[in-house]
């Protein structure tokens, strides 16, 4: 009769029994289910040049004075009064950008002035209508960057006919790669299609800021808008078959 220890090393042996078991059964499971043969991972891409719809005009004004609390009252009634008369422009959106106050210090580290600037955003697909306000507003408040950019839009209905595109791509890859490998037609495993992005070229950048050195323009300014590259990718694998 077996006392208690060889029972528990008895049970302890059947554990480690049953644990090799499974292993070997997991190790056979493995060798005869392996990996398919004649699958192809694929990736196509289709791309375009869409023409910026978008214009962002950035005016700013610059002020100095004696005091942080005069000078934000004046930093906001020069960017109040420029949202006003900005309001009264159809097919122009404007709003209220950075705003910065801060201390100019003299040669021993004390403050001796204060310093601030504010901003004010013209938005519009309107170019000729932001262009006019932005040189008339020009006499109170300086253009510091245009910027023109792809609105969401003319993104969504560039990106619905690159993926009809992409997609015949990835299509015609797997034909010709099956084919090349010797197989008559293939089968689609899995697929997914995924927007690239947009990159932008924003062209007129430099012209804008050398323009903008003219604090007393008041002509409408000269600008063109450049183009935005939108891709769609599609990616996946395929079954080739005999």
């Amino acid at each position: 009769m077996c006392n208690k220890k060889t029972a528990a090393a008895f049970s302890l042996l059947a554990m480690s029994g049953a644990a090799l078991t499974f292993s070997q059964i997991a190790a056979a499971q493995t060798v005869v289910n392996p990996q398919p043969s004649g699958v192809l991972s694929l990736s196509a891409q289709a791309s375009s040049q869409v023409p910026q719809d978008t214009v962002d005009i950035t005016l700013f004004y610059e002020q100095e004075a004696a005091d942080p609390s005069t000078l934000t009252n004046t930093l906001n009634q020069r960017a109040d009064a420029a949202l006003r008369e900005a309001k009264g422009v159809d097919g122009v959106t404007a709003k209220s950008g950075s705003f910065s106050v801060y201390p100019s210090t003299d040669r021993d580290g004390k403050i001796s002035a204060w310093r601030g600037r504010t901003e004010v955003v013209l938005e519009s697909h309107d170019f000729a209508a932001a262009s006019k306000l932005a040189g008339k507003m020009s006499s109170s408040m300086q253009v510091g960057s245009v910027a023109f950019s792809l609105s969401p839009e003319a993104q969504r209905t560039a990106e619905q006919k690159l993926v009809t595109q992409a997609i015949d791509s990835f299509r015609k890859q797997a034909q010709t790669a099956a084919q090349a490998f010797g197989y008559s037609n293939f089968t689609i495993r899995e697929v997914n299609v995924g927007r690239g992005g947009v990159q932008p070229r924003p062209v007129m950048m430099m012209q804008a800021r050398a323009m903008s050195a003219d604090a007393k323009m008041a002509a409408p300014i000269a600008m063109e808008a450049g183009t935005s590259t939108v891709t769609v990718d599609v990616n996946g694998s395929v079954q080739m078959g005999r």
